[in-house]
């Protein structure tokens, strides 16, 4: 349980966190490799092996979770091909009852995320739970990447905190590690981001598994 008295800011990762990663994991490693393939006729196996070393290349940039950097690279509409598995973006268990009662206890609620702009307002439209947050923030915003030195210093220009009583909620080791660094106080990672896949080893980071094991205490 954490001390929720001693927190003003509640921030939450949209993928793997509030969101389950299957939509991520099926997206970027099935569905734009069979498209790759298709468009230039190689086997699939080739375009697999071909787009995961792209994504190797540019690992833990912005790049990285960039729409319109794989639209250059691949050649493939990518909002488009989202558009198509819209039925596959699921809240994660538990998600909303928390964000409610945090909402109730007037803590500050903001969604931090790599995300591009594009992919951000797809899933919140199809999710529904922007309505829960202050303020929604693409990491494309600030230039950089979460887990990038500065990002969460450079963050306090557009959102205000004190890394003090600020708990954030990250599927993303490395992003959790920086959070560390820059003395945001309470960090939680998630034991199973994409449900179709086992659980994560846990590592120096607390792990939630379901949100409703962090709800406050009522009276």
């Amino acid at each position: 349980m954490l001390p929720w008295s001693t927190i003003d800011t509640v921030m939450f990762d949209m993928d793997g966190t509030l969101l389950d990663l299957h939509f991520d994991n099926y997206f970027w490693l099935k569905l734009v490799p069979y498209h790759y393939s298709k468009k230039y006729d190689v086997s699939e196996a080739e375009a697999e092996q071909f787009v995961r070393q792209k994504y190797s290349d540019v690992h833990g940039t912005l790049k990285w979770y960039c729409i319109d950097y794989w639209q250059a690279e691949f050649g493939l509409n990518i909002p488009q091909l989202k558009l198509g598995i819209t039925h596959k973006i699921t809240v994660r268990p538990n998600v909303e009852h928390l964000l409610q009662a945090l909402k109730q206890l007037d803590k500050r609620l903001v969604l931090v995320t790599n995300a591009h702009p594009i992919s951000l307002d797809l899933k919140m439209k199809h999710a529904g739970i922007r309505d829960y947050f202050h303020q929604c923030i693409s990491s494309h915003s600030l230039k950089l990447a979460k887990e990038n030195r500065g990002f969460w210093e450079n963050l306090k220009a557009v959102e205000p905190y004190d890394p003090a009583r600020t708990a954030l909620f990250d599927d993303n080791l490395s992003v959790l590690r920086e959070a560390k660094r820059q003395g945001i106080a309470h960090l939680w990672a998630i034991s199973q981001p994409d449900s179709q896949l086992p659980a994560v080893a846990a590592g120096e980071f607390p792990q939630v598994q379901d949100f409703e094991q962090l709800l406050p205490a009522r009276g």
